[in-house]
């Protein structure tokens, strides 16, 4: 308490409140992460839990492409050599009912050759006119058993198609295969944030959090590259030899993803080429960091009246509350 002493007179009361706070420099050093669309703070002192976990799916169906291109001179022909062709196709398996087929069509343009013509005391001259149509369709087989896929094709190439454009990968049970990757992803996540609390003796309940997730589906035609498997010769030869090299062969492996980058994968044992799912779930727990204001200091000034005598004594006079 503070006192103040004023000879005959009349002192008066105040009081000051102090307080401080600090303004948003803390906070001027921000990024921007692109995670799912959500802006979010980079800080040293955040937390940030981050889980990845895979799978590996069984494709239950396939279905292959193959391309036909067929010439003719009229429509109807080119539709009765193509019908011929698919029908051939189709007749190893007509009993069964798991392979199916369906036709894709992609173009129908004509066809143009040149014609001479030969005039008396002129050069040849040289006419483009039309000598029929082509005709592409795509044939898109569909299939349960991957061993079919040898039939299928020694069946087309007896039709004489020969180009196989692609095999697409299915699977029915790609929800469930979702919702278990995330349960099991979130179940860690718990595990580690209470692992996190008990070691930092911190308690996260009532900190600012923040939660991005998602997936990613890599198909089996994404994961194949491309290699040549040959050797060089060592022979010094001279700048000026002549030399004849060979072609070398370009062939494709299927190459999947990595396991390990991730906190769990369930199907981890890849034999054949498989659907891979992947799914990441971020888990941010802001540090707090915004400066608490300093305690409020009351100051009070009391009164108190005094009077000094003709002897010169000071004397407190008590005039009461």
């Amino acid at each position: 308490m503070k006192k103040s002493i004023l000879f005959l007179s009349l002192i008066t009361s105040s009081t000051v409140l102090f307080g401080q706070v600090s303004g948003n420099i803390n906070y001027l050093q921000q990024t921007h992460l692109n995670e799912s669309n959500i802006d979010v703070r980079i800080s040293t002192n955040d937390i940030i839990i981050n889980i990845k976990g895979m799978t590996n799916v069984k494709a239950e169906s396939y279905v292959a492409i193959f391309s036909i291109t067929q010439t003719g001179e009229s429509l109807e022909e080119i539709q009765r050599l193509i019908d011929e062709r698919i029908n051939q196709i189709k007749k190893p398996f007509e009993l069964k009912k798991e392979i199916e087929f369906y036709t894709d069509m992609i173009s129908f343009v004509p066809c143009y050759e040149f014609e001479e013509t030969k005039k008396a005391f002129n050069k040849k001259t040289y006419n483009e006119v039309p000598k029929g149509f082509e005709m592409k369709i795509n044939v898109h087989i569909k299939y349960k058993n991957p061993n079919s896929l040898t039939e299928i094709v020694a069946a087309c190439s007896a039709s004489e198609i020969y180009d196989l454009i692609r095999v697409d990968y299915f699977a029915s049970n790609m929800e469930q295969v979702r919702k278990d990757l995330a349960t099991k992803a979130q179940l860690i996540l718990k595990e580690k944030i209470k692992m996190r609390q008990d070691l930092l003796g911190m308690d996260f309940t009532s900190m600012k959090k923040q939660l991005a997730e998602g997936y990613r589906v890599n198909y089996p035609i994404e994961s194949y590259k491309s290699y040549q498997a040959y050797s060089n010769s060592s022979l010094n030869l001279k700048k000026s030899a002549a030399v004849t090299q060979t072609e070398k062969s370009t062939t494709q492996f299927y190459q999947p993803i990595f396991d390990k980058e991730f906190d769990f994968v369930t199907n981890p044992e890849i034999v054949e080429p498989v659907i891979q799912v992947m799914y990441e779930i971020t888990f941010r727990i802001y540090a707090d960091e915004t400066p608490k204001p300093a305690p409020v200091v009351e100051t009070k000034t009391t009164k108190e009246y005094f009077i000094v005598t003709h002897e010169g004594d000071v004397k407190a006079l008590n005039v009461g509350k």
